[in-house]
């Protein structure tokens, strides 16, 4: 029992320390103000804490949730989609209506799993490239910091690949204490606090923003975390996975989180035989990130305030680091199918581009360019995204092939 427990408390430390700084980054981009981005982070890991205790207490099964990383991505991409927070906030909530919806009518969540792999994959490839490539700009601009960041990172990777990302965050956060001195702690968002924002439903912000970032959690995340589940024997009724998550993702909206997903990568710690040799003592695994979950929200604000002290391209370059599995993945994915590869790299152009037409962001024109490039040159032989046994299989055994390379988060 007490490995099981260790492995909740490594499974909660890997996927806060991996994507924490993308989150705030990701809220700062949209519009929020540092206690704002606190407060969105503070709510994140409450939320996250709370599914990751009542779900296996419930189900006696090591269902465990995150916070949506390629939706945080996807947040930073859109910095040009809007820079009113209460706007952003509309399409958090959209996203949160819309997984309760694909809960409680499976049509809604086969047609979103439906969307050509070539697409969905070259979509998220889009929106995680430019993240991608900041480790290389921050080895420029800051490489008193970067460069050291790159290097744990590097010599981690082959070593013990679960704690690479964590330690580059935390050479990342030295340098930037460094850098920053006192002056991080005296920020008034160092306090742990619920900032409550009244939500603007802004049409172009919720075509272009809340309706991306329900098809990156779900085609990114929630279909990953089942086939992750099912893997190691789970069979998980999408329902209730479904609507407690996105009731928890529209909660979580008001006080400035994203989204809210099944986990994908850290999930396969906590329900593996490492967790447990017993199938059914693994749900204590999950039990216990909820709770480390819930203490590290406690120091939500203080890392939001490191976040805002640091050069903005190092946050960048950190979430680069531990998104470059994932990236993998994606590029994959889309580039499998040989007679979908113009159709993969027309969506993968267009989306990383970052351009936005008549208010709306590049992730929704990268959708519309490559559904059109499909009609176009002919659907070929594409398959949809991990919707059949084996598809499922397929991207399970992916997703544990960068588990031993990278750590979570979307």
């Amino acid at each position: 029992m007490f490995h099981t427990v260790v492995a909740g408390v490594i499974a909660a430390i890997t996927g806060f320390a991996s994507s924490f700084a993308l989150v705030i980054a990701g809220l700062v981009a949209v519009g929020a103000s540092e206690t704002q981005a606190a407060s969105g982070l503070f709510a994140l890991c409450i939320a996250t804490g709370l599914l990751c205790i009542v779900l296996p207490l419930v189900t006696r099964m090591p269902v465990s949730f995150a916070w949506s990383t390629p939706g945080a991505a996807l947040l930073v991409a859109a910095a040009a989609t809007t820079q009113q927070f209460a706007a952003a906030i509309g399409a958090f909530i959209v996203c949160g209506v819309l997984i309760v919806l694909a809960g409680l009518w499976p049509a809604l969540g086969r047609a979103i799993t439906s969307i050509p792999k070539p697409i969905a994959s070259a979509m998220l490839a889009g929106i995680l490239f430019p993240i991608c490539v900041a480790p290389v700009f921050a080895a420029v601009e800051q490489p008193a910091i970067a460069v050291p960041m790159v290097l744990v990172w590097l010599l981690l990777a082959r070593l013990a690949p679960r704690w690479a990302v964590p330690a580059a965050m935390l050479v990342a956060v030295v340098g930037i204490a460094v850098l920053s001195g006192p002056a991080v702690l005296a920020s008034e968002a160092v306090r742990p606090q619920l900032q409550f924002v009244a939500p603007v439903f802004d049409p172009f912000v919720i075509v272009s923003l809340g309706l991306p970032l329900f098809i990156v959690t779900m085609a990114g995340q929630n279909v990953p975390g089942f086939a992750v589940m099912s893997t190691f024997g789970y069979r998980l009724a999408p329902r209730p996975v479904l609507v407690a998550s996105g009731v928890a993702s529209v909660g979580a909206a008001f006080a400035g989180g994203h989204a809210l997903n099944l986990a994908a990568i850290t999930a396969a710690i906590m329900a593996s035989p490492e967790s447990n040799p017993d199938p059914r003592r693994r749900w204590v695994a999950t039990f216990t990130s909820g709770i480390v979950y819930l203490v590290l929200g406690a120091g939500a604000g203080l890392a939001a305030a490191v976040v805002q002290a640091s050069p903005p391209i190092i946050i960048t370059a950190v979430a680069g680091l531990a998104l470059l599995g994932a990236m993998v993945t994606a590029l994959t994915g889309a580039l499998e199918d040989p007679g979908q590869r113009i159709t993969a790299i027309g969506t993968f152009l267009v989306t990383a581009s970052g351009v936005a037409v008549v208010g709306i962001g590049s992730a929704f024109w990268g959708l519309v360019v490559g559904g059109v490039l499909m009609l176009w040159l002919g659907r070929g032989a594409s398959t949809p995204v991990a919707t059949t046994p084996s598809a499922q299989a397929a991207a399970a055994r992916s997703d544990d092939g960068d588990r031993d390379r990278d750590s979570e988060s979307a």
